[in-house]
């Protein structure tokens, strides 16, 4: 059994960060503060956890309380859908992403799992979105997880309580912080490029890239040759 673990932004769920802007409105909204940057690489790590931690510790000198995180969460989520109905076509699939998933789903060879820098309930509703249900799927988000290696150590962990030990574990992501925290954990990465500069990872040592997932038996075969990058 493999394994295979997708990030949802720009992998299975392409919204051309206008989620991103919502993050930062929401924060202006709720806070009353300017949100600095949503160029996440300015960040200690790429999670939703951190993220908002690191902004508000520096405006307020203080951890956020949970019932502020929960309040900032739930707006957050609201806005998000608010955009969702407003310019509907702004989040879209990944092409095939759906077929994708449930071919791998019927598939006994392989096991499919989530694990995402964003908290769990927008990371749900934009899956939601395109079609995905990942209600029982193993899954690691960002709420108490402040660095990636956790947020996929937890969708590994799950996993194997579920299904017992895979034989290799493949991730699919999109963005540089996929590729540092795949080579920080020695695994295997599928790169996915949806505006097809496919070049992004194949110059970084990415054998198998793709901009959607509309070849399912090449998208198969990388899951089986896909070895870690150096």
């Amino acid at each position: 059994m493999i394994f295979v673990i997708f990030d949802i932004d720009g992998t299975l769920v392409h919204s051309n960060k206008i989620d991103s802007q919502c993050f930062a409105d929401t924060y202006q909204t709720v806070f009353g503060r300017a949100f600095p940057s949503i160029n996440w690489l300015d960040y200690p790590h790429v999670t939703d956890d951190t993220i908002f931690g690191t902004v508000f510790k520096k405006h307020f000198s203080r951890l956020a309380t949970d019932a502020e995180k929960q309040n900032f969460q739930e707006n957050f989520v609201a806005n998000i859908l608010a955009e969702r109905d407003r310019r509907p076509e702004a989040f879209h699939e990944v092409p095939g992403a759906r077929a994708m998933i449930a071919s791998l789903s019927q598939d006994q060879r392989y096991r499919v799992g989530i694990a995402t820098g964003g908290w769990q309930a927008p990371a749900r509703v934009k899956l939601d979105f395109v079609g995905i249900k990942s209600a029982k799927m193993p899954a690691g988000y960002a709420d108490g997880n402040p660095t990636r290696p956790d947020i996929i150590r937890m969708a590994i962990d799950q996993a194997k309580a579920k299904y017992g030990e895979p034989e290799k574990i493949v991730y699919v992501g999109d963005a540089i912080w996929d590729l540092t925290t795949c080579r920080e954990m020695q695994l295997p990465l599928i790169g996915i490029r949806v505006k097809g500069d496919l070049d992004f990872f194949t110059e970084r040592g990415v054998e198998f890239v793709f901009s959607g997932y509309q070849n399912l038996t090449a998208f198969k075969e990388a899951i089986e040759s896909a070895k870690i990058s150096g």
